[in-house]
């Protein structure tokens, strides 16, 4: 039996390539859903017998994902990906709901599908809510004037033949919604000078505090590692001890600082998404923040089960931070036009937005109020 990771598979793909195996099994499969990346290449390169893949989300953005997988299980079975991508992808994409049942009827058979309700039936509830966050003037100002800028070039450019073609310019466009994003969490990610309030830091602030006093431990997730200093920041003021994961913690620390939040009494533990969202057990928190949304719905799913899973003795509350009225809103709706993809194919709902697909119609419906 040989075990590895991700990682050294990709360094020693050479040596795998030369041996045959009996079985050759993939845990957190998603990791070879982008077929040109080099683990994608090194995993289908393992010669074996049997192979399984093992996966919680195995399509999270987009069709191409779900090609991928089953390219290491069965090549072949899908065809290349551009005969894939011919005879499926762009007419499911395009709501051909015919193209969705062949593909489906191609891969159910090869697939074991196990929910969580039918493994755990004695977990506690999972109770998830919206908190929508007005802003206040300042902030508000700021924020629409971002917005308004950034419509108007979109659709300036749409409008303009000569202007540099969308492709050319989105990233420039998704580094503005950014911008729109971190002002919808704090001005002072953006404006160091900024002295007003941050509607949306009082609205978790709050919660914590809430949390603490009813005895219970509460998770924060972000995006923005400067806003979870902010987050930090706050919660000192107000005397509440705390723990912070991110990507710069190291990894021997981050099973420790895991360890003392479960066992301790520290009621509040910061964590990005990146970092904290997979492979971590925090069943001592019952409260789950997610302070800012994230394009796609199945990362922050993970994130929560970091605490909702096996050893979780609490109902589980799950709270989603939305500014009223931006750009966040707009976030949720598209997330909800979009997961009915893989609801279609693998029936479990949990696809989200790429920001690679996104067309320039839906950056601007996503500025429109």
């Amino acid at each position: 039996v040989l075990i590895t990771s991700y990682d050294l598979l990709r360094i020693d793909a050479e040596d795998f390539a030369r041996r045959e195996f009996y079985c050759c099994a993939l845990d957190e499969a998603q990791y070879v859903k982008n077929h040109a990346t080099k683990t994608a290449r090194a995993a289908k390169r393992v010669r074996a017998r049997h192979r399984f893949a093992l996966t919680g989300t195995p399509m999270e953005n987009r069709l191409s994902e779900l090609w991928s997988i089953f390219d290491f299980l069965m090549p072949g079975l899908l065809g290349s990906y551009m005969r894939f991508r011919e005879h499926f992808e762009l007419d499911i994409t395009g709501g051909d709901e015919d193209a969705a049942r062949r593909l489906r009827s191609l891969v159910a058979p090869f697939m074991l599908r196990r929910l969580k309700a039918d493994v755990l039936q004695d977990l506690p509830d999972k109770l998830e809510s919206v908190v929508y966050v007005p802003m206040e003037a300042e902030q508000q100002r700021l924020y629409a004037a971002h917005e308004q800028q950034l419509r108007d070039a979109l659709t300036l450019q749409k409008n303009n033949r000569n202007n540099k073609r969308f492709h050319e310019r989105k990233v420039e466009v998704l580094a503005e919604l950014t911008k729109l994003r971190q002002l919808c969490c704090d001005p002072r990610l953006l404006y160091e000078n900024y002295a007003g309030h941050a509607a949306k830091l009082d609205a978790i602030a709050e919660i914590v505090e809430s949390a603490m006093d009813a005895g219970e431990k509460t998770l924060v997730f972000s995006q923005f590692t400067s806003f979870l200093a902010l987050i930090a920041e706050r919660l000192d003021a107000s005397g509440i001890p705390h723990y912070t994961l991110t990507g710069s913690t190291a990894k021997r620390k981050r099973l420790d600082l895991v360890n003392a939040f479960n066992e301790d009494d520290t009621p509040a533990f910061l964590m990005s998404l990146k970092a904290g969202g997979t492979g971590l057990n925090l069943t001592g928190a019952s409260i789950v923040i997610h302070a800012d949304p994230w394009w796609n719905a199945a990362a922050q799913a993970q994130a929560t089960d970091r605490t909702h899973r096996i050893g979780q003795s609490k109902v589980v509350s799950v709270y989603k931070m939305i500014a009223k009225d931006t750009i966040e809103e707009r976030i949720l709706k598209l997330q909800e036009a979009k997961t009915g993809l893989a609801d279609r194919i693998i029936g479990s709902g949990n696809a989200g937005v790429s920001l690679a697909n996104l067309t320039e119609d839906d950056l601007i419906e996503l500025l429109q109020p």
